[in-house]
């Protein structure tokens, strides 16, 4: 007879006998109210204090501090958050109990973002605005050397080359990668925002200048100084 779904094998049963049914623990909801305060304290930058759950909820304090009971026997119950109390409020954390494998995510992700120099930076925004583009059409664009920083931008798959232009001496030609979508959250190529748009955001006239503001917010710069030809 095939095991229902409402119970499982004791895998300490190694005798060879027939296994025994035990059944699964029963998961119990949060109430309406511990559910809601569970997704404020989710978005809170900071502690959030009964009072202020209390005027959030328009509830007695007597059931806004049932509610936080509830929530944090609930999380406790094996989850990966914990609710602590801290400042006068409540927050939510990690549990301390993942401590290992938050740090090694923070290392594996650390390591995979994508770290230009100014002049990559630069680099970057005048192909992707001009693309498809040769080095020196970029060079002249920026006004400096940029062989180095298209070698950087190649290493970290932001750009590929994608042909060469049909003119004498037949240059490379590079474009932005699927990549370069994914790190700055664009769908398509299509998505940069347009001058028009720029100049009602008050962004300026040039489009190069707009794009690499943008650039900026998503990479992290490398020193103080910017060489003519750095990585």
């Amino acid at each position: 007879m095939p095991m229902s779904k409402s119970a499982r094998s004791d895998p300490s049963d190694v005798s060879g006998n027939t296994p025994v049914n035990i059944p699964a623990p029963a998961v119990v909801p949060l109430s309406d109210l511990a559910a809601r305060i569970e997704a404020v304290l989710f978005l809170a930058a900071e502690p959030v204090s009964e009072a202020e759950l209390k005027n959030v909820f328009g509830v007695a304090t007597g059931e806004i501090t049932a509610a936080l009971a509830e929530l944090e026997g609930h999380l406790a119950a094996g989850h990966g958050l914990v609710l602590t109390s801290a400042a006068g409020g409540w927050v939510l954390e990690t549990s301390p109990h993942f401590a290992e494998v938050l740090s090694l995510f923070r290392d594996t992700a650390q390591r995979g973002r994508v770290r230009l120099s100014r002049a990559a930076v630069e680099t970057l925004a005048v192909i992707a605005w001009n693309q498809p583009v040769t080095r020196s059409e970029v060079e002249d664009l920026r006004g400096v050397r940029s062989e180095r920083a298209i070698g950087t931008l190649l290493s970290h798959e932001l750009i590929r080359i994608s042909g060469r232009r049909k003119t004498s001496g037949s240059p490379i030609l590079y474009r932005t990668t699927r990549r370069f979508l994914d790190v700055f959250g664009l769908e398509a190529i299509v998505d940069l925002p347009g001058l028009e748009e720029l100049m009602e955001l008050g962004a300026g006239p040039s489009e190069e200048a707009a794009m690499e503001d943008r650039l900026k917010e998503h990479c992290i710069e490398e020193g103080t100084g910017e060489a003519n030809d750095a990585p």
